[in-house]
Formats: C-alpha cells, sequence, structure tokens
C-alpha cells in the first residue's frame, strides 16, 4: 500500500487554463505568438480557455469536495515578467498570491512548476533558449518566484518536461515557437536550459525566506519487457536510459535530460555518440547543472516493448492488433508506469513524485446531465495500479498528481483532447464533474485501497481446457465441441480442473497464462478464501466410443490412509447425449459382502454387474462406494471431488499393450458400498425444468449441481464462494463475453448480478 503520507494530487499549467484578461499587465509568450500564426487546431486559442484566472475559486472549492490534497500548477513567465526580465507585473504577483492562499484555505498543498512552456516572446527575439544568457533570464525569474512565493508555497519545480522544450519546440516544430533548428543547436538549447534549471536552484533557495523543496520534472516513453524474464527486463532498462532513437527524435530521451541534473554527468554512450553536435561542456557548466535537489518528478504516459535478441542486445517488439490506445491515440501501457517507476527509482537516489499521468478520452454530456468516463476509470486504475505494485516493491514514490483536473487547451490540438477529470463547457464555462472525478475521491479517501488491484477479482475466469487421449475415447471432443487436439482417442476434456494430470489455463484478464492451481494459491480472495489446501472440484467432458472399465471410488477417510493423502471421489454425471437404448452401469446385485467378494472372484460377472437405462438429460449421482461404468456411445458431463483416484474392478478382459489392464479387486471389495442403492434412487431427470433459472439438481458435503436453461435473458446473484460454470448447448452472452458450446468457467467471488442472454444449456456447480 502506499504511505500514510502519500500526496494525491492534480496538475495543470498556466497556459492552458488561466485565459486572459485585458487589464492583466501579462506580457506576450511564445504559444501566443505561435496562435496567432494559426499553428493551433482549427485555428483556437487559450485566450480564455477555462478562464480559471476569474473561477479559481470555485475550482478549489470543487478540489477541496473532492478531497483533492495537492495542486501542482505553473506560474507564467510572461505574465510575471512581462519583457523577460526587469519589471515584475504586480498583477500577476497577486493573482498568484490570491490563488495560493485559496488553495490552502481550501486544505490543497500547492506545488510550483516555474516554467511549463511559456517562454517571454521578448526574450525569444533575443535568441530564447539559444542564447546564453538564458541561464541569467531564468536565474533572475527564479529570484523573483522565491521573493514573492517562497513565503507561502513549500514545493518548486524548476522545469517541466525539457525533452518537449527541445524537441517539440525546436527540432520538430510541432509546438511553439515552431522552429527546426539543427541537431547542433538543439544539443546548445538543451544544456542551457539544464544549466537555467541549475541556477534557478541557486536562486529559489539563496532569495527563499524559508527552508523549500525544490525538484524537476522530465519526462519520456518507458521501454519496459515484452516478457518478466531477466533478460527482457535488462534489454527494455538498457533502452529507457539508452539513445536508441534517430536523430530527428533524439531528444526523447531520458537519461541526456536526467543524468546531469541527479548524477552530476551527461551519460558516457550520449557523449560518445553526438559528439559531432555538442558544444563544449565545462567542469563549471557540470557544477551549475547538478545542484542538490529534494525530489525528482516524472510525466509518464505509456511506453513501448523491448526483449533480449541475439546475445541479449535489446529488439523492439510491435504491439498486437488492437492494443488499447487513448482518445489521443497514445497506447495504453500500465506495465511501462511500474516499470518506469522501478528503473528511475533504481538510477536515481531520490525520491520520486509522479508530477503528470492521465488519459485523453472522447467525453460527452450524457442524456443525464453526467459525464460517463469508465475508460479514464479503467486506464487511471490500472495506472496507479502499477504504481502501488512498484511502491510496495520498494520504490521511493511520494506523490502522484493526475493530469488534469479541468479540460483545457491541449497546446497544438487545441481543444480536441480532453485529459480533465472535470468536463469543461468552453462556451459557457460549466463545470461537470467526471465519473472519474467521484472514483478518484474513493482512491484519495481510502489511500488506493480501492484499486482494483487491492479488491478480489471480479473478471470471469475463461479456462483453456486440458484433453486427453484414453483407449476408449472418440472424436466428439474435437468435432462438436472444437477442443483443438488431433486423434480419434480423445475420451475426457478436463474442462476446468487444477490437478496436476490436467491443470487448466486462464485465457483472459489479470490471470492470463496462470495455472488454476496458481490461482487459487496466489489469489484466493477470488473463491472467496475457501478453506481448503487445494482446489476442491473438478469438471469434465467424458466421451465414450467403447465401454469403460468398471470401477468404485473411496471415501477421503480410505483414500488418506491409503493413497497418500488424497481426496477420497465423490462425483455426479448428466448425461449429454445418448444413443437410443443407452444403459449404465450403477451399482451391483450383491446382497452382502461375502456374496460381493464371491461374485468378483468368481468371475460372475453377468450376475454382478446392474445395468440400468438412461437417456439425454439424466442426472446421476455417483456416491463413494458405487460401481459405476460407462457405456460407449455416452457423452457426459463430470462433476467431482478434485481426485483421480479411481479402483478398477473390471475391464471386460481387454488388453492394453497387449497386457490386461490393472486392477485392484481387493480394495474395491473394501470399499464397494452393499447393498447398491436402489434403482429408482439412482437417476433423476433434468430436462423440463423451468427456464432461465438456477435449478438445483443435488447437493452434498462436496459440492451442490444446478442446471439452468437460458432461453432470453436470466439474471441472478452470485452469491456462493465461486460457481464453476460448462456450457452444454448452445450459445449465449455472459456479462459482456460471447459463450458457446464447450466453454467453462468460473464465476468469482463478489461478481454480483450475473446477467446470460441467449439460448443454451449450462451445468452449473459450487462448494458447500
Amino acid at each position: 500500500m502506499f504511505r500514510d503520507d502519500f500526496v494525491w494530487g492534480v496538475a495543470s499549467s498556466s497556459y492552458q487554463v488561466e485565459g486572459t484578461d485585458a487589464n492583466d499587465g501579462r506580457g506576450k509568450n511564445v504559444w501566443d505568438a505561435f496562435t496567432e500564426a494559426g499553428r493551433i487546431y482549427e485555428n483556437q486559442n487559450a485566450y480564455t480557455t477555462c478562464d480559471h484566472m476569474h473561477h479559481y475559486k470555485e475550482d478549489y472549492a470543487l478540489m477541496k469536495n473532492l478531497g483533492i490534497k495537492a495542486y501542482r500548477f505553473s506560474l507564467n513567465w510572461a505574465r510575471i515578467l512581462p519583457e523577460g526580465t526587469g519589471r515584475v507585473n504586480e498583477k500577476a504577483i497577486q493573482m498568484y498570491r490570491d490563488m495560493i492562499a485559496c488553495m490552502k484555505e481550501n486544505g490543497i498543498t500547492p506545488y510550483i512548476t516555474m516554467f511549463h512552456w511559456e517562454f517571454p516572446q521578448a526574450l525569444y527575439e533575443k535568441g530564447g533558449w539559444l542564447n546564453p544568457e538564458v541561464v541569467d533570464w531564468f536565474g533572475e525569474y527564479a529570484k523573483v518566484v522565491a521573493e514573492h512565493f517562497s513565503d507561502i508555497c513549500e514545493y518548486f519545480i524548476t522545469i517541466n518536461e525539457p525533452q518537449c522544450v527541445v524537441g517539440l519546440g525546436h527540432l520538430s516544430g510541432v509546438h511553439a515557437p515552431g522552429l527546426k533548428l539543427s541537431a547542433k543547436d538543439t544539443f546548445q538549447i538543451a544544456h542551457n536550459l539544464m544549466k537555467a534549471h541549475g541556477q534557478a536552484v541557486i536562486n529559489l533557495r539563496k532569495y527563499a525566506v524559508r527552508d523549500i523543496k525544490v525538484g524537476y520534472a522530465p519526462t519520456g516513453g518507458v521501454a519496459y519487457p515484452y516478457t518478466d524474464k531477466p533478460e527482457d527486463i535488462e534489454a527494455a532498462k538498457k533502452v529507457y536510459f539508452g539513445f536508441y532513437n534517430p536523430m530527428d527524435n533524439w531528444t526523447w530521451n531520458v537519461a541526456w535530460f536526467s543524468d546531469p541534473v541527479f548524477l552530476g554527468h551527461y551519460p558516457k554512450e550520449g557523449l560518445e555518440k553526438f559528439a559531432e553536435y555538442l558544444p563544449k561542456i565545462t567542469e563549471e557548466d557540470m557544477k551549475l547543472i547538478h545542484q542538490p535537489l529534494d525530489f525528482m518528478g516524472q510525466n509518464i504516459y505509456n511506453g513501448y516493448y523491448v526483449r533480449a535478441g541475439e546475445n541479449g542486445e535489446p529488439e523492439f517488439v510491435d504491439r498486437e492488433p488492437g492494443f488499447p490506445k487513448t482518445g489521443a491515440d497514445w497506447p495504453v501501457t500500465p506495465e511501462a508506469f511500474y516499470y518506469g517507476i522501478k528503473f528511475l527509482t533504481e538510477r536515481y537516489p531520490l525520491p520520486l513524485y509522479i508530477t503528470e499521468n492521465g488519459m485523453s478520452c472522447h467525453d460527452n454530456v450524457s442524456a443525464d446531465g453526467r459525464v460517463h468516463d469508465p475508460n479514464r476509470i479503467t486506464f487511471l486504475d490500472s495506472y496507479i495500479g502499477a504504481m502501488q505494485r512498484a511502491s510496495d516493491e520498494g520504490a521511493d514514490v511520494r506523490g502522484y498528481f493526475l493530469w488534469t483536473f479541468l479540460d483545457n487547451f491541449e497546446w497544438s490540438d487545441g481543444y480536441k483532447q480532453r485529459f480533465g477529470i472535470i468536463y469543461v463547457d468552453f462556451i459557457t464555462q460549466q463545470r461537470i464533474v467526471k465519473d472519474s472525478a467521484f472514483w478518484y475521491q474513493k482512491v484519495i479517501e481510502t489511500n488506493g485501497e480501492i484499486l482494483s488491484m487491492n479488491q478480489a477479482n471480479k473478471e470471469i475466469l475463461f479456462l483453456d481446457p486440458v484433453c486427453t487421449h484414453n483407449i476408449w475415447g472418440g472424436t466428439k471432443l474435437r468435432e462438436e465441441f472444437g477442443y483443438p487436439v488431433e486423434g480419434d482417442d480423445i475420451g475426457e476434456c478436463w474442462g476446468i480442473s487444477a490437478h496436476p494430470n490436467g491443470d487448466g489455463t486462464v485465457r483472459n484478464g489479470a490471470f492470463s497464462g496462470m495455472k488454476l492451481s496458481a490461482v487459487w494459491k496466489e489469489h484466493p480472495e477470488v473463491f472467496g478464501n475457501y478453506d481448503c489446501d487445494r482446489f476442491p472440484l473438478l469438471t469434465k467432458i467424458i466421451d465414450a466410443r467403447d465401454d469403460l472399465s468398471i470401477q468404485v471410488h473411496p471415501d477421503d477417510d480410505y483414500a488418506k490412509v491409503n493413497e497418500n493423502g488424497s481426496f477420497g471421489k465423490t462425483e455426479c454425471w448428466y448425461i449429454m447425449d445418448a444413443p437410443e437404448g443407452a444403459t449404465l452401469v450403477i451399482g451391483h446385485n450383491a446382497k452382502t459382502k461375502e456374496e460381493l467378494s464371491d461374485m468378483i472372484h468368481q468371475g460372475r460377472w453377468k450376475e454382478f454387474i446392474r445395468e440400468i437405462p438412461v437417456k439425454k438429460g439424466d442426472f446421476i449421482q455417483i456416491d463413494p462406494g458405487t460401481v459405476h461404468a460407462i457405456k460407449g456411445g455416452l457423452l457426459i458431463l463430470e462433476t467431482q471431488q478434485n481426485s483421480d483416484i479411481t479402483y478398477r474392478v473390471y475391464d471386460y478382459d481387454r488388453l492394453s499393450n497387449g497386457k490386461p489392464r490393472e486392477l485392484h479387486v481387493e480394495k474395491s471389495i473394501d470399499v464397494i458400498t452393499v447393498p447398491a442403492k436402489s434403482v429408482d434412487d439412482s437417476v433423476k431427470s433434468a430436462l423440463n425444468l423451468p427456464e432461465n433459472q438456477l435449478n438445483e439438481l443435488y447437493s452434498c458435503k462436496y459440492y451442490t449441481i444446478f442446471k439452468a436453461d437460458v432461453n432470453g435473458k436470466m439474471e441472478f446473484e452470485q452469491k456462493y464462494p465461486f460457481l464453476l460454470v460448462s456450457v452444454l448447448e448452445g450459445d449465449g452472452i455472459v456479462g459482456s463475453s460471447p459463450v458457446k458450446k464447450g466453454d467453462h468457467f468460473i464465476l468469482p467471488n463478489g461478481y454480483g448480478k450475473v446477467e446470460m442472454q441467449g439460448k443454451m444449456s449450462l451445468i452449473v456447480s459450487t462448494v458447500k
């Protein structure tokens, strides 16, 4: 779980939310010029945006009501210093001081970002970030910030996403100021920017009126391993801090913008690769850049697969078709969030704050007047859960700032992207609280306890079954059910099984790829923490082309003593299909144990065996001690204790590999019940039962068996520890998942309302 003092906040930037006022005294910045040049989506602008400068009181009250504890916001450099240096705009100082006071009145801790891309146009016209004087310009700005805000704010961040400032603003030109400079110039800009960071740290501390905490907030896509193999993890880490991007995208790099700040040197690999483009880098430069910091920030949104190829060298892996993406077309990669946090905290010796993370969605106001954004909730739940996983494993994560609170001006995309947990009508300035905001409120209130990773998993678990070859098996399991197994002797499909002889694999969701036995052991909450040392039940389909041997099963007490602690075996059968005139061996004709022993030892099988007629839809309970055998032509769904203990009484003198099959005569005589249950009590019909409900067929101390015939829609509450479900015939939908004949799945504990529709027959079982 998260630390008790974990910081839960939201983040924004001044240009994206504040808006403007004709009398605010602000200076022009590069984004104003970029906008005026028509470089924004649909010629939109940020002159009003969320009008936060006039609505901050109601916005902070809304934050308070949602339980938000911290707000990371930026100051507009050109608002405070209209010419970039020199004259201070007192209106701006007062506005920001009023904002901070209002935050604190609402119980919100302010985190100031000095620079979130609002570069003064006046300084841009003097050469901007390429001019070495920018170090002093930014230092002067830091002095003003410290003098006017350090008395009411403790936390300061110098620069947000330097990679974007250099790469998007000066290399690709898709952000302000819209330049496409040479590689050599962009390396000079990057170096100047980091020197400016260092000077800002010095001046913030020098001119602050009290002790303050200072950090820095870079970004970068995360290289994360394709599998959890150690070699893939190392390959991903090598790429994450390495130099694999082409020169036209070199700025999208973690180590180049973080190593100098946090470690005091540029990475050797980069110095060698970029040597021809680099400015002169002096020892004094590095001392300036490497100022002591109190924390590191990091903005993380997504990542990309890497695995170890030949000789361990990294190779990039394409995403699978249909990989989830956000409204901004960014991949959804919570695993990258986990690995990014792990890799960063392992490399850099500072506490980490996630200074941005969030999702753009195509949000709309629904007919009920609300904004329902379940995709954002799912995104945040998975990402914050990944952060908790990293924290649980020792990563020093101190806080999380969700991007963002209000829908706002998303830079060159204008208002196309909505990242907020508060919907903004940009015409009326109405705020509507999205579902995700209420969800985040609960995360904050519980310090993360309501995250899905901390709750019992409520996904349906679909199983990939295990099929077996048997001398009496047939072809129906492949031909009628489509199980992918070859051969003409497929006798059994272990549909829901955690037994070592047929341990099924979960094929979907959080436990995808795990064996059922592992889920049982590692996630008992899925099964209601049911008290049993192993998964208690087993469901299988049996296709008998020929007669099976005549068998009997021991009870638990006998098996515990004689079969190395195994369960005994209690089971039941549902006849899925039967030829005309079909029979089963159920029970025997001996009246006493002595007669039983004589019949078996003397081979008087015709006298001994009791066959009874059966048809499709019949249900038979097989208690321990019951002599039984499945006859050729029958297709049966069997539910049983999780045991494979069977005593073979008789096998019709058949040979297997030229030899008689092993019999267990004496143990069989020990456990067979005498006299046998009456014929009338042995078989019941499960046909023509009421539709669209669970109909109980049988209940004993090991299980309860139901049959359900869905015709249209069926609903019920999952109130059991768990339910095992097998589709006998037909097809339909369970929850939102299509199902068909031969599917096997588990409805976990706490699933809630089960909604089914279609036309299908099911056998459902649970433990007592």
